[in-house]
Formats: structure tokens, C-alpha cells, sequence
């Protein structure tokens, strides 16, 4: 293909049509299930199966990713100008015969594409979100005030505007030839979807846990944290370092091996490459392999204390942070000593985005011990 065919909007129309077929069937299953309940309880329950259905695509996301599916189809937002692999069979034929273990394959070029699929359905749920949630404060403020408060346009709408940028950064993903930066920013970007998402789900919900000032800002530090170990995973990932080090706890059978920080976190630069074109030396793969790797002991130490503070406040939360914690631990350690399986790797890239997920809902959820009434409940057994 030429460049100037990498983006191709003719199949457009017919990827938007899918994508709300797609978008359909929650719609019309949270129109059943949620009949007769007001148009707050109904907008977060849309929140919560975007939600759902946000934290499969990352999860998707990353087995593409990792089947090394990201270019099956080297233009978008189709599959060689059309809508589906299937218009595609003899482009994408040519070009497994010529490389039979290269990019493009029928079975990548599926798994790229319903990735692309799945994406259109969330973003067309979003922009559903967004349209219910407006029209719904302009009804309700004139007739219902107090449950015009409850919906969150606002949130609806920057969700919605993130959610595009997603988009293209998913296109550049593809257009760019799986760039390292805009591969890492694209994990980024469907991790702080998840991010929004679990803030809008726990902003009206009951029984919000009381949190010290001191642990509030305890679990901001922790999840500023966990975003950087997070790009620091993906930073990994899509520089295939994962393999780097293959012993634990040393690396390479040292404890500190031949390392190139320069060229490994020189993010101007394509994928197996240096900025001035020569081949990517090893050591700076060892290098990225083993930055992660120390942001990994801080981060686990980081989450198991917060977790440990959390146990009377917010037993809940300290449950999910030692689950998520095990996890993380135990997969991570299987990416390495086990070569990198498929699931391990796609369960740890979950995991992280269950732990922001998780601590962004937590933020969301909690109160201030400063901001509760000396009347409430909690108040009163503190007393």
C-alpha cells in the first residue's frame, strides 16, 4: 500500500453501522432491566455495563498487542479500504504469502479488527451517555432539581471527548507503524478511560466510606504511582523487554547488569530503533526491563500499606488491593520466568487496570473526615 493510503474513511459508514448493532444490545437489555427506575439510577447503570464493557476492550487491546495484531490490517479505520477482513482476502493473502510470520495474517487481521469493532461500540455507548445526560439535566431541572443533580453532563461529555482521542491515537497506532510512545499513550488512554468511567459509577453511590485527610492523600500518592508503573509496563511491553531478564531476582544472572537508560527511555524514536535509525541495543531493553521491575517492588509496598490502612475504613477496598496486589505479583513473576504466556501477560495488563479502576472508584466513592457533618452516623461513633 501507499501512504497515502494508510487512511482510508470510505468503510466508515459501514464500520459506524456495526458498531451500533453492536451498541444495541446493552441499550436495549438496560432499557428492560432498569424499567421503571429514575433517569439517575438508569444513566449509572449505562455507566457501569461502559464500564464493563471498557475494562473486555483494554483486556482485548492487549492480546492484540501481544499476538502481535496491531498492523493485520495496515490502514484505517478499515481492512484494506473495506469494512471487514472478508473484502480483504486476496490483499491480505498476498501479504501473508509474502511473509507468512509477518504482520498481516487473516487471523491478526480479524483480531485487529474486531479490537477496532469493539471500540466503535464503546465510543457510540459514550456518545449515547452523553446526549441522554444532557437532555436529561435540561428535563429535570425544570422539573425534578434534586434529581438533576444527580446526572453528571459534564463528566459524561469529557468521557466522550477522551474516548476520541483514544480513538486517534489508535489510528496513529496503525498509521505509525506500532511507534512505541503512541502505543504506550494508547494503553494509557483506555486505562484513564477506565479511570473516568469508575468516578462517574461511585459519585452518588450509598454508603461512602470516611477516609483521613492523611489517607486520601495516601491513595492519590499511590495511584500517581501506579500510572507511572503502568507506562512503565506498556513502555516494556511494546518494546518487547519482557525477555530481557529471564531469572529472578537477579537479571541475566547479575544484580545489576550492562544497562543503556539513553537509548532505552528515548521516546522520539521507532519501534527496534534508535532516534538516528541504528538497531536498539540490548542493554537498553535490560534497561527498561529492570526500571519496571524496581517500580514494581515500590508500587506492591506502596499498595500493601494502603491496603493494610484501609482494612476499617474501607474493608472492601483493602480487599480488592491485596487481591489485585497477588495478581500482579504472580503474574508478573510468570511473564518472566515462564517466557512471556500469552495469558499471563494479557491477566497482568488486566490487573493493572482493575488497580486503577479500583483506586480511581475509591477516590471517587470516599468522603473527607473534614467535610463529614458531626451529625452523621460515622461522626457519631467516632465520638
Amino acid at each position: 500500500m501507499k501512504p497515502t493510503d494508510l487512511i482510508d474513511l470510505g468503510p466508515l459508514a459501514q464500520i459506524a453501522l456495526l458498531a451500533a448493532a453492536l451498541a444495541t444490545l446493552p441499550l436495549v437489555w438496560l432499557a428492560w432491566r432498569h424499567r421503571g427506575e429514575t433517569t439517575a439510577q438508569r444513566l449509572r447503570a449505562l455507566t457501569l455495563v461502559t464500564l464493563f464493557l471498557t475494562f473486555d476492550l483494554v483486556l482485548f487491546g492487549a492480546f492484540t498487542r501481544l499476538t502481535d495484531s496491531g498492523l493485520g490490517c495496515p490502514d484505517w479505520p478499515g481492512c484494506y479500504g473495506n469494512s471487514s477482513p472478508f473484502g480483504a482476502v486476496h490483499a491480505i493473502t498476498q501479504a501473508e504469502t509474502a511473509m507468512p510470520t509477518g504482520p498481516v495474517t487473516h487471523g491478526k487481521a480479524w483480531i485487529e479488527m474486531i479490537h477496532r469493532y469493539l471500540a466503535s461500540g464503546v465510543g457510540l455507548l459514550l456518545a449515547v451517555g452523553m446526549v441522554w445526560s444532557v437532555l436529561a439535566v435540561r428535563r429535570l431541572t425544570r422539573s425534578d432539581p434534586a434529581q438533576a443533580r444527580l446526572v453528571s453532563p459534564g463528566w459524561a461529555a469529557l468521557t466522550f471527548v477522551w474516548v476520541c482521542l483514544q480513538g486517534a491515537f489508535g489510528a496513529l497506532t496503525v498509521t505509525m507503524k506500532l511507534y512505541p510512545a503512541i502505543v504506550t499513550g494508547h494503553l494509557l488512554g483506555g486505562i484513564g478511560l477506565l479511570a473516568l468511567l469508575a468516578v462517574q459509577t461511585q459519585r452518588h453511590a450509598p454508603q461512602a466510606p470516611t477516609l483521613s485527610a492523611t489517607l486520601r492523600t495516601a491513595a492519590w500518592a499511590v495511584l500517581g504511582l501506579v500510572i507511572v508503573q503502568v507506562a512503565l509496563g506498556g513502555w516494556v511491553s511494546t518494546n518487547y523487554a519482557v525477555l530481557a531478564c529471564q531469572d529472578v531476582p537477579t537479571c541475566q544472572g547479575q544484580w545489576w547488569p550492562a544497562m543503556d537508560f539513553d537509548a532505552g527511555f528515548t521516546l522520539k524514536r521507532g519501534l527496534g530503533v534508535q532516534a538516528d535509525g541504528s538497531a536498539l541495543p540490548f542493554a537498553a531493553l535490560t534497561a527498561i526491563h529492570v526500571v519496571h521491575r524496581l517500580g514494581a517492588i515500590l508500587v506492591l509496598s506502596a499498595l500493601l500499606l494502603l491496603a493494610a490502612a484501609l482494612r476499617k475504613p474501607a474493608p472492601r477496598y483493602a480487599h480488592g488491593l491485596f487481591a489485585i496486589a497477588a495478581l500482579q505479583t504472580l503474574t508478573g513473576l510468570s511473564n518472566i520466568v515462564l517466557g512471556w504466556p500469552l495469558l499471563a501477560a494479557v491477566v497482568h495488563t488486566g490487573g493493572a487496570a482493575a488497580l486503577v479502576t479500583l483506586l480511581a472508584a475509591l477516590l471517587a466513592h470516599s468522603r473527607s473526615a473534614a467535610h463529614t457533618p458531626s451529625h452523621s452516623p460515622s461522626a457519631a461513633l467516632s465520638r
